[in-house]
């Protein structure tokens, strides 16, 4: 007597309830559009958690290891690796961490871990990289700043150095000025497509104007004179405000023309529009 398909049916699925193969129609589980990169969101956490909080990037290096080396760009260009977070706010443990598990180090590391040969090496090799900056516009200074005493020989050296602690230029706006230019720009029909722009609420950049897309990360800009700024973290970008009051249009330069938003409200809330 030869099995019937019935016998097949039976016997397959008494071995999927045992848990001996997956069932026959088990659906796989869905490919992030990003592969084989990673998926956004987690390389985003990655950068941002290793700002601060240790615990979470050990959980996800354990879980991907090549996440020590994720980075994010927060906007206009501003790229931010895992390491280069934890770099400019001194948290040694996690650099350290990171370093460890395959990141790789800067002179913005260098830094801020208080390694003064090789910072001294590369100013050597290139006295220009004194003016260089870091994520979010940070200069190199400020990271030997952050990391505290065991990074004190560092700090001294870069005070000798011209450019080594500089900003950029932000020139100070009046109370009228930031009224005129606060406000959602809408640039096209999509839910999205609007820039708002708005000021820094708390932290040492209070008071400083923001720019954000919809529901992303709000960018510090720096205002370079004539209704100029730049984002941080994109020392060629360009944020160009119309003459009047309030202003009726915002360009984006990356040197060349790109985005033109047209004043949608004079609110600065990301659902305007």
């Amino acid at each position: 007597m030869h099995p019937t398909r019935r016998d097949f049916l039976v016997v397959g699925s008494a071995v999927a309830a045992a848990g001996l193969v997956s069932p026959v129609f088990a659906a796989p589980e869905p490919v992030p559009d990003a592969f084989p990169s990673h998926p956004p969101d987690l390389a985003r956490e990655m950068v941002g958690v290793s700002h601060a909080n240790l615990a979470r990037v050990k959980e996800l290096v354990a879980a991907r290891p090549s996440l020590a080396k994720a980075a994010w760009d927060w906007g206009f260009g501003d790229t931010e690796t895992a390491l280069g977070a934890a770099s400019h706010v001194g948290n040694r443990e996690i650099a350290e961490f990171l370093i460890a598990n395959g990141a790789r180090p800067d002179l913005f590391t260098a830094a801020m871990l208080g390694w003064l040969d090789v910072v001294k090496a590369l100013v050597a090799a290139n006295p220009a990289l004194t003016r260089l900056k870091g994520p979010h516009s940070i200069p190199l200074l400020a990271h030997a700043e952050a990391g505290g005493e065991r990074a004190k020989p560092v700090l001294e050296y870069l005070r000798t150095l011209d450019g080594s602690g500089e900003w950029p230029d932000d020139r100070p706006l009046s109370a009228a000025e930031i009224e005129a230019l606060v406000g959602s720009y809408r640039f096209g029909p999509g839910s999205r497509d609007v820039l708002v722009v708005d000021r820094q609420k708390g932290g040492r950049m209070r008071g400083q104007l923001t720019v954000q897309r919809g529901e992303g990360t709000s960018r510090n800009l720096f205002h370079l004179g004539e209704r100029v700024f730049q984002p941080a973290g994109a020392e060629a970008v360009r944020l160009r405000f119309s003459a009047e009051s309030p202003a009726g249009t915002l360009t984006v330069l990356e040197p060349a023309p790109g985005v033109r938003a047209t004043r949608a409200s004079a609110s600065a809330s990301p659902r305007a529009g």
